[in-house]
């Protein structure tokens, strides 16, 4: 049994996307990012970073892991399932993995923020951080215009990048003229599991989380 320690947000969702794909059974624990409880004691045991999501593997002598990735990772490599094993083939999931976690996360985030949250309206910064999400998004989209999926076949990384992409009207950022990144996105939704994860835990804490500005800075 995984116990998952998550929040609605695009890094949340993540986890629980990965598990209801993978079947794998698992003990949903929400937490209040508003209240605080990201940072109690307890849970900086099982995240010294003080962010969700973060599981711990009950059967496999408690085992904690945090990082939205490297729980992406480990859930893959302990069900087999969306990830593959042949080398070069994982190395180029990785990549895109590795795509969101150090660009898609981190530029959608700062656009959330400096257009949602920010006090003052710096347009700059907005641009700034607009445009990049733009930017990458054109380069999902090319890799995109021959695969169905972003490394042939569904994946981590899809999951990981499609968490975050599906919200980009919120960062305020553009999908017209993206069809092949829009085709994607609708292809992902149409998945059950991918449908259903993005309820859990309930969208309505969102609001209350997004307020803090707290998972929309984190990756």
């Amino acid at each position: 049994m995984i116990d998952l320690y998550t929040a609605a947000t695009p890094n949340g969702y993540k986890a629980t996307i990965a598990l209801e794909e993978m079947q794998l059974p698992y003990n949903l624990i929400q937490l209040n990012l508003m209240e605080g409880d990201q940072k109690q004691p307890e849970f900086l045991k099982i995240c010294p970073n003080g962010r969700i999501p973060a599981i711990v593997d009950r059967d496999n002598d408690d085992f904690a892991v945090f990082e939205s990735g490297a729980i992406l990772i480990y859930l893959a490599e302990k069900s087999g399932l969306l990830l593959p094993t042949e080398a070069k083939a994982r190395s180029q999931v990785l990549q895109w993995l590795m795509f969101q976690m150090s660009g898609i996360g981190p530029m959608m985030g700062q656009a959330n923020v400096f257009f949602r949250y920010f006090p003052e309206t710096i347009q700059p910064a907005i641009d700034r951080y607009q445009h990049e999400s733009r930017r990458l998004f054109e380069v999902l989209n090319g890799q995109l215009a021959e695969r169905e999926f972003l490394v042939d076949d569904f994946s981590i990384a899809d999951i990981a990048n499609w968490a975050w992409v599906r919200t980009h009207e919120w960062s305020g950022v553009s999908m017209d003229g993206l069809e092949h990144l829009q085709r994607w996105s609708d292809v992902i939704y149409q998945r059950p599991a991918c449908a259903k994860g993005i309820t859990l835990p309930p969208r309505a804490e969102a609001s209350a989380v997004t307020k803090a500005g707290e998972s929309m800075i984190t990756r």
